[in-house]
């Protein structure tokens, strides 16, 4: 096996236009990575991975020693792919499918739930079909709670690692899916350390007003948190996203909280602003982010072909920590 891939020099590596730029140091990932390849590398069902960029997101996870691959599709175009991207796939496995993405989809949830594979994670499919593959009844691996996706980011400046739900999956969710949402982004943070995490619920506002929606169900939230009706953290909000984030900033605006200016997590209103917010932080901020879908049986990563080699092998890490929680 390879040896230990350092975060912050793979990043660099991929980025062949900043070259001669000394790489931003990743430790808050350095650290996730760790952890995880102290847990020693677990198999992963890759559904569909017949491109290069799928292929090297796999090996690369398993060079880095977080994953064992179970590469699930049609073994001719896998192998094809691999031969003409020059990537090795002894470590890995194939699962020989017919070549429709949505039956590989389906075969890799089937050996999630069979045991066979710990994780699932998405290959040269759309995320659609992965998720509609392993939310289908007949793939056993739907929760208790509904699914939600959760990053785990690295800004430069920022002393922990920040983590931010959901930007991918649910557009709009209703109180009860906020719910699901903060428990399972309490139970990633418990996971990966994190005693007692806190969230914060954002809104525009740190007041209530019945105009703005999200901030009633945000101090719903935090009520339900109080109630015990989510569990294992702090819950507080509404919050503004700068008294959520600067100490400073709460403090001119007389708020007391145990959440504002130290969160652990931060709980957006919507699908859009969660995007907007977390694609700022990547763009302007130079943060580097792990992802992964939560409240299924199994923990799903989704990678996307602009993620850099940095953010591949932390979402794998990440799937290794949420699975030895459970």
């Amino acid at each position: 096996m390879a040896s230990t891939p350092n975060i912050a020099a793979d990043n660099a590596a991929a980025d062949t236009t900043t070259a001669a730029t000394p790489a931003t140091p990743r430790p808050h990932l350095d650290r996730l990575l760790a952890q995880a390849r102290a847990k020693g590398p677990i198999p992963v069902a890759v559904a569909y991975p017949c491109d290069a960029g799928s292929l090297q997101a796999a090996m690369q996870a398993a060079e880095a020693g977080v994953i064992t691959p179970l590469l699930v599709g049609p073994k001719d175009r896998i192998e094809a792919a691999a031969k003409a991207a020059n990537i090795d796939l002894s470590g890995a496995t194939i699962h020989n499918t017919v070549d429709d993405a949505r039956v590989a989809a389906a075969q890799a949830a089937a050996l999630c739930r069979d045991g066979e594979a710990k994780a699932l994670m998405k290959g040269s499919l759309h995320s659609d079909e992965l998720l509609g593959a392993a939310v289908a009844k007949e793939a056993g691996l739907r929760g208790g709670r509904r699914a939600s996706h959760v990053f785990v980011m690295d800004t430069p400046g920022f002393d922990r690692p920040l983590m931010m739900t959901d930007c991918v999956v649910n557009i709009f969710p209703d109180l009860m899916a906020k719910r699901d949402i903060a428990q399972n982004a309490i139970d990633l943070a418990k996971a990966l350390g994190i005693e007692t995490p806190r969230v914060a619920v954002l809104s525009a506002v740190e007041t209530v007003n019945p105009a703005i929606p999200g901030t009633v169900d945000a101090a719903a939230l935090s009520k339900m948190a109080d109630r015990g009706q989510i569990t294992g953290g702090i819950v507080d909000g509404p919050l503004a996203y700068d008294n959520a984030i600067s100490l400073r900033s709460a403090q001119n605006k007389g708020i007391t909280s145990d959440v504002a200016g130290r969160p652990d997590i931060l709980l957006v209103p919507s699908l859009e602003a969660g995007n907007m917010i977390y694609k700022q932080l990547v763009y302007m901020a130079d943060a580097e982010v792990a992802g992964l879908v939560l409240g299924m049986r199994v923990p799903i990563v989704l990678t996307s072909r602009s993620d850099s080699v940095a953010a591949r092998i932390a979402s794998c890490a990440l799937a290794v920590l949420a699975s030895a929680h459970k």
